[in-house]
């Protein structure tokens, strides 16, 4: 078998003083492999491109070869001939008799896909050291242009973004695989109370509804603004966080066994005002009142004690304003390699940033954005957003899907749709003079029947039924909960 020396490096290949990281061999077996047998190329594009080759002249026989195999036409020495004879580099090399001796010279092909692992894990060192020498020159420069904070955000997103490369796609999975991982699933959901799959919402008739909040799952929770979103939105982060307890899954590792991590993006209120709202709920005390610092030593008491329950539960506030989406996901990524991630909650979608400079453009990159999320790290991710004036119009003030701004793309890429109703809030603005004594009696009747109750209408469930469910909402402490029926004896709003 003949046998090929190892390509002299030449001044493109060394970065003097040091030389970077680089195999010239295993480059050499791949390109070997590829140019004897086709068919090992589909077992290694998912993994490397031309970009990962150290040596140039390689570089450009692989691109050369990808080209001529995507379409379907052999690639060969012979073959590429034509294409690179003509090659300065391949020139230096012996010209396309070096193609004859990387074909001849390939061993075997089993390890191809270990060589293109190698050279591709070669290549992101090299990006790593050149990115570091990279923020060390920056570093260095003092300049009033670049302060060092956004130093720092432009090295971290640079790292992420590198990191990003990586997550090569997973391909396509056998049926067998697929129905193993279904049935998984429906064993978690029979064997866990209430026969959920997903994480519990902590309400009842949503939880039945939704069966729980699903790994992947995109959930858009959408209302006319004084609907009480964020109150919802807040009331099922703490009621997550509260009931978190950690243990060994059924494959083994360590998770969630209930509730959860959350991470909630608070784009639109402080960190301080969503946390006044979370301590309003768990010690039943007028939010008002907790602003203004109006309450007795009893309530007191009881605000203290509630905030030192809450010191260990497992909910994480961001409230970056006018946040990026791809800064979201960089930090989705973080906490969940720091301290675990079972849900995102992201409020409001339309205060989320994109790159592109048309709206309905950006929406799309955004919502897309948000589900690329809950598939890549398996969590639901719900995102809040707002719905367009024209349900004003309507004497029927319950939302549908065509009341979602910028519509097309948030309908089309969440799993879920749900809507937050209170027809209370409406009700309450019709009422009439105080000299029409029928007319005030019918409204009284009827704001005495709506009085602290709330819909959620699910307009789409990808993998379930659509429908309403009613919830109580205690407006003083901001709290969804529970609606009591009426063959209930209780007449409580809910567990808490």
């Amino acid at each position: 078998m003949n046998e090929i020396t190892p390509v002299n490096p030449g001044a493109a290949q060394i970065e003097a003083p040091d030389t970077m990281p680089h195999s010239i061999e295993a480059e050499q077996q791949l390109l070997g492999a590829i140019l004897t047998d086709n068919e090992i190329f589909d077992r290694i594009a998912a993994i490397i491109n031309e970009g990962h080759f150290y040596d140039p002249v390689h570089a450009r026989i692989y691109e050369t070869a990808a080209a001529r195999i995507s379409k379907n036409n052999l690639a060969s020495p012979v073959t590429l001939k034509a294409f690179l004879e003509d090659d300065e580099g391949l020139k230096e090399l012996g010209g396309p008799a070096y193609l004859v001796r990387l074909a001849g010279a390939a061993v075997s092909t089993f390890a191809v896909r270990e060589y293109a692992q190698m050279i591709y894990d070669l290549a992101i060192r090299r990006d790593l050291i050149r990115l570091g020498k990279d923020i060390s020159a920056k570093a260095a420069k003092v300049d009033v242009k670049s302060e060092p904070r956004e130093q720092i955000v432009e090295a971290e997103q640079s790292l992420y973004k590198l990191a990003e490369q990586g997550q090569t796609e997973s391909g396509f999975v056998s049926f067998l695989k697929a129905v193993t991982e279904a049935v998984n699933t429906a064993n978690a959901a029979y064997q866990r109370d209430g026969g959920m799959a997903g994480v519990s919402t902590g309400l009842i008739d949503l939880d039945a509804k939704l069966g729980g909040l699903h790994k992947s799952d995109l959930l858009i929770l959408a209302g006319r603004p004084s609907m009480g979103k964020t109150s919802l939105a807040t009331n099922i982060a703490f009621n997550i966080a509260k009931a978190y307890k950690k243990g060994l899954m059924p494959d083994g590792t360590e998770g969630a066994t209930s509730g959860g991590v959350v991470a909630f993006y608070s784009l639109e209120m402080s960190a301080e005002q969503l946390a006044s709202r979370i301590l309003a709920e768990a010690s039943e005390i007028s939010s008002h009142k907790i602003r203004q610092g109006d309450m007795d030593e009893s309530e007191f008491r009881r605000f203290v004690e509630a905030a030192k329950t809450l010191e260990s539960c497992p909910l994480y506030i961001d409230d970056t304003p006018a946040l990026p989406i791809s800064q979201v996901a960089a930090r989705a990524r973080r906490l969940k390699r720091t301290h675990g991630l079972d849900v995102v909650i992201v409020d409001y979608l339309q205060l989320l940033r994109g790159t592109s400079e048309n709206r309905v453009q950006e929406i799309g990159e955004i919502s897309m954005g948000l589900k690329a999320i809950a598939k890549e790290l398996n969590i639901p991710v719900i995102a809040l957003s707002q719905l367009s004036r024209q349900v004003e119009n309507r004497d029927d003030k319950r939302p549908q899907l065509s009341d979602l701004r910028e519509s097309g793309s948030i309908e089309q890429d969440a799993d879920v749709v749900m809507f937050v109703f209170r027809e209370e809030y409406y009700v309450e603005r019709e009422k009439p003079s105080e000299e029409r004594l029928d007319e005030m009696a019918a409204w009284q009747e009827r704001m005495a029947r709506l009085h602290a109750k709330a819909e959620v209408i699910v307009g789409k469930q990808r993998h379930g039924p659509i429908g309403t469910v009613e919830l109580s909402f205690e407006s003083q402490f901001t709290r969804f909960g529970n609606l009591a029926k009426s063959w209930q004896n209780d007449g409580g709003g809910g567990d808490y």
